[in-house]
């Protein structure tokens, strides 16, 4: 089986984490990602903890499979390098602050008319166009900007970031969606394009209820925990030994949860039997379903829940996500093959399930900093395909 992106050249110049993370998609669904390093430090989570043996299990988890090359694209022998490699390259990504490419002389004004069919990828905190286009940006400052803290945390409370980091990670997904598109629309009329992505759009674009409450009410919500603002049951519950999770989105699925739980009377309580009711009496209806669930344990409630086709989930910490079965079923759990002599980590599988797609058992190994250079040099000199990876 073939991957379906294999043969596909990637020349990536992101670092951290919205960059890569969309170059392993790509590596993940079949392209080969050589990645261009600053020379002696490399991409900045080359240092981020947590280590193992010296090296960065961060890093790992996110440039598994990829090739490594320093360049200076100021020095002149580098540079001569960097045109070789643009010449065979399907993609470039880049995530530096608008305007750096260009000083390079490498923005996509001065590379479109000599390579017409690459596909240039930039994802940036503010995008390429607009008053602030220049300003630097992290994941916290997008999602404080873009609406997301203020919805998330407890009632009352200061804003809260969202643990994970989906300033970057919704960027880099709606990157990978751009440049897929791109390739498509390349297989037609033979032309590359440019993609731009902002990490503040796409904290706007995943704004789903947020957006709609407060285009239609003219009152911005604020947030509300773990509970969902407009379907009710849809949170967080106690049990006897711990918190677990109720999803019933609709009437009929709040019929048979109250059925399950032997509260069959609150079913046809007009307090609670049409959703909107019930997201009117939410904290009372809270009240109600945990006075029961807290004298059982969880599982005795999930058992139940599950056999009335009820979603329902146990509250699971990283370590016991990683052991789920279903999680390890569907290979979302792998290792990352060490180098020799290296240490051996672990990462995220492939989600992206798709017929012909080869599911691995392990990722290749992450690169050492420079450490395919010699490959790389001899692939552009017409030697063997240099990908040096099993």
């Amino acid at each position: 089986m073939t991957r379906p992106l294999e043969g596909i050249i990637v020349l990536d110049l992101t670092h951290v984490l919205a960059g890569p993370f969309a170059s392993a998609t790509l590596r993940d669904l079949g392209a080969r990602v050589i990645k261009v390093e600053r020379p002696g430090t490399g991409d900045d989570t080359r240092a981020f903890p947590p280590f193992r043996d010296g090296e960065s299990a961060y890093f790992a988890a996110l440039n598994h499979g990829k090739q490594s090359i320093a360049l200076d694209l100021r020095a002149a022998a580098d540079r001569a390098i960097f045109e070789r490699l643009l010449a065979r390259a399907d993609i470039l990504l880049e995530n530096w602050r608008p305007g750096a490419m260009e000083r390079l002389g490498y923005g996509w004004e001065a590379l479109k008319d000599r390579h017409p069919r690459l596909i240039y990828g930039a994802v940036s905190g503010f995008g390429h166009t607009g008053p602030e286009r220049e300003k630097p940006a992290y994941d916290m400052v997008v999602q404080a900007r873009g609406g997301v803290m203020s919805i998330t945390g407890e009632e009352g409370g200061p804003p809260v970031r969202v643990g994970a980091s989906i300033g970057d990670i919704v960027a880099g997904m709606y990157l990978v969606q751009g440049v897929l598109a791109a390739l498509f629309r390349r297989e037609r009329t033979g032309q590359g394009a440019k993609i731009d992505i902002s990490m503040l759009d796409g904290q706007i674009a995943i704004l789903e209820h947020a957006v709609a409450i407060t285009t239609a009410t003219g009152r911005p919500p604020g947030p509300t925990g773990a509970r969902h603002p407009t379907i009710a049951p849809f949170s967080t519950f106690r049990a006897a030994d711990g918190f677990f999770v109720i999803a019933a989105g609709n009437d009929a699925l709040f019929r048979r949860l109250c059925d399950a739980l032997s509260l069959g009377a609150l079913a046809h309580d007009p307090r609670f039997s049409t959703n909107a009711a019930r997201c009117e009496n939410v904290h009372l209806l809270k009240r109600r379903i945990e006075a029961v669930t807290l004298e059982r344990p969880r599982d005795h409630w999930i058992g139940a829940l599950e056999a009335a086709g009820v979603p329902t989930g146990r509250v699971q910490n990283v370590a016991e996500a990683l052991a789920d079965p279903q999680i390890l079923a569907r290979n979302m759990v792998l290792p990352v093959t060490p180098r020799p002599g290296g240490p051996a980590f672990v990462a995220a599988g492939n989600p992206i399930k798709m017929t012909g797609l080869p599911e691995p058992t392990a990722h290749a190994p992450a690169p050492a900093l420079d450490g395919d250079r010699q490959a790389v040099l001899d692939w552009l000199d017409g030697g063997a395909d240099g990908e040096g990876q099993p």
